[in-house]
């Protein structure tokens, strides 16, 4: 029953948070079988490999200075930043690679970052309130839960955003020295953010106000990165706005279906109000290619025609030409 528990509290906030994170990307939906992908890549090989490297790297520790606490130390504050946001990470670089044409903004970035991150959370949180069972009953286990789930839930996806960010600024950029030095930048910002979380949660350096301090950092750092979602959906709506007009002159979609488009609210009222008329599926297929129209269009006035980038904005109106007669603004 303990066991069930921990699988419930450490599995379903985080599927909670997921959604939280899908929910954010108003204008551009990822779709959802990568986030699925990008989830499972968190949850079972960077959980798994991190556990295995992290608890080497340990051993190793402990047989060269005799310290347990040295261990433990090492462990938080070394291993784990650079082992966990790398394997976290190389979901990331994945979707980078492979599914490159699905990678097409800042807020790309964040969201298949958070939700890797999600996935490794979700392991490592079953595995610390089980442990916290197996000391106290009940009480420990709630205890953690409320440690991993409320004081920490969002800590992962923080750190893991950072690399998030740094490749999405690598592929909206033409510079090969912004291509390779904006990853290594995120990549080294994840962990310092991990590292001081870690060294700070280890070492009573502020004696009783350590974790009062700690905290108040740790959520200082995830509203700063709700601030950049924030920011990221605004540039969002702004590509929207600029690129989408020559649709409208063109006569592939109406004006209004161009400031429904330009509003995620009004993208919203329109998708619920199409229930009821049985155009669901078109509607939402035709604002999910409005974003990513604008989307191809942004990346090909800044990185020009880099991986067919004209062929796909003119398939985008292609398709929004077929979609436009059966949707209602």
């Amino acid at each position: 029953m303990a066991f069930l528990a921990a699988l419930f509290f450490g599995f379903v906030p985080m599927f909670l948070f997921a959604y939280i994170l899908y929910w954010l990307d108003r204008y551009e939906k990822e779709p959802i079988p990568l986030l699925i992908g990008v989830f499972a890549w968190g949850m079972l090989v960077a959980a798994g490999g991190s556990y295995v490297l992290n608890t080497l790297f340990g051993i190793t520790v402990f047989s060269v200075t005799g310290s347990e606490v040295a261990s433990d130390i090492a462990t938080g504050s070394i291993s784990a930043p650079f082992v966990e946001e790398g394997l976290k990470g190389m979901a990331v670089l994945l979707v980078f690679w492979v599914f490159r044409r699905e990678f097409d903004s800042i807020l790309d970035g964040i969201v298949y970052a958070g939700i890797a991150a999600l996935g490794f959370a979700a392991t490592e949180n079953v595995l610390y309130i089980w442990r916290g069972y197996a000391e106290a009953g009940w009480g420990g286990l709630f205890q953690l839960v409320f440690i991993r789930v409320i004081l920490v839930g969002w800590q992962h996806p923080f750190y893991t955003a950072f690399t998030g960010i740094g490749f999405a600024v690598a592929r909206m950029n033409r510079s090969w020295l912004v291509k390779i030095a904006a990853p290594l930048a995120g990549f080294g910002l994840a962990m310092f953010f991990h590292s001081a979380h870690n060294t700070l949660a280890g070492i009573p350096i502020l004696g009783d106000l350590t974790c009062f301090v700690g905290s108040f950092l740790d959520w200082s750092g995830v509203f700063f990165m709700f601030l950049v979602i924030l920011w990221a959906t605004w540039m969002e709506q702004r590509n929207i706005i600029n690129h989408l007009r020559e649709e409208v002159q063109k006569g592939i979609i109406s004006a209004a279906q161009y400031r429904t488009a330009c509003s995620a609210w009004s993208q919203a009222f329109a998708r619920l109000t199409s229930l009821f008329s049985g155009r669901f599926r078109a509607t939402g297929r035709f604002y999910q290619v409005c974003g990513e129209l604008a989307h191809k269009k942004q990346q090909l006035l800044k990185v020009g025609d880099e991986g067919g980038n004209s062929a796909i904005v003119q398939r985008y109106r292609a398709e929004l030409a077929q979609l436009a007669p059966k949707v209602q603004a």
